[in-house]
């Protein structure tokens, strides 16, 4: 776990992802390192116990959740995946982890209108809920798929553990984008994102984790 005090505005955070790129690492190692991370506090909660839920969504949030699962899988543990989307959407380095889980015959559910019964189903007999699915990069309210999904997740009797941000909270403000998961932990990245200090924020992240990406952090920078 990392400590530091530096708070991070959306616009700082993709300031490091840049500054990350420029020293030539890769968003794929900083996705992997986050997938790790995730992963190390998801068995934590498990505690030997192998019921997890990962719900991904489309872009780089959702990849950090199938780079999660892939380490789960090292562990032993095979999560049930879904999807809020389709496959072939899933795109750049996202798309890749997708890829590597579905060539390791892993199976990754897409969530739709018409199976979202079944999904409450799942979401009711598992344990952990990791919380993958919108990030720090969410503008607007919540819609489509979404909706109902996080309703789900927040009615259910899981652990709730989110990945860098509670999905549909708004990582600058702290308000609620329409619905918001509401996560018994958050594992962060680098550093606390403003939102989730101010306003809704803190009752929506539960235990905060800081964790790193691979990269020195020079809070003083900023």
């Amino acid at each position: 776990m990392v400590r530091n005090s530096k708070i991070l505005t959306v616009q700082e955070a993709k300031a490091i992802d840049r500054e990350a790129q420029g020293l030539g690492l890769l968003t794929l190692v900083l996705m992997e390192n986050a997938g790790r991370a995730v992963a190390k506090e998801a068995l934590k909660v498990l505690k030997g116990r192998k019921a997890v839920v990962i719900f991904c969504g489309k872009g780089n949030n959702g990849g950090d959740g199938f780079a999660a699962a892939r380490h789960l899988l090292i562990k032993g543990i095979k999560p049930e995946i879904f999807l809020a989307g389709k496959p072939l959407d899933v795109k750049n380095e996202a798309g890749v982890n997708l890829q590597v889980l579905l060539k390791l015959r892993q199976k990754v559910q897409s969530i739709r209108e018409d199976n979202l019964h079944l999904v409450r189903k799942k979401i009711q007999k598992n344990s952990l809920l990791i919380d993958a699915l919108l990030g720090v990069g969410l503008q607007g309210e919540v819609r489509g798929i979404f909706r109902p999904l996080i309703e789900m997740i927040n009615a259910s009797r899981g652990y709730v553990l989110s990945v860098d941000i509670p999905s549909g909270l708004d990582a600058d403000t702290g308000k609620v984008l329409g619905c918001c998961i509401k996560a018994n932990k958050t594992v962060t990245f680098v550093a606390k994102k403003k939102g989730m200090t101010i306003g809704d924020g803190p009752k929506h992240c539960g235990k905060i984790i800081i964790a790193d990406l691979g990269l020195p952090f020079n809070e003083n920078r900023f």
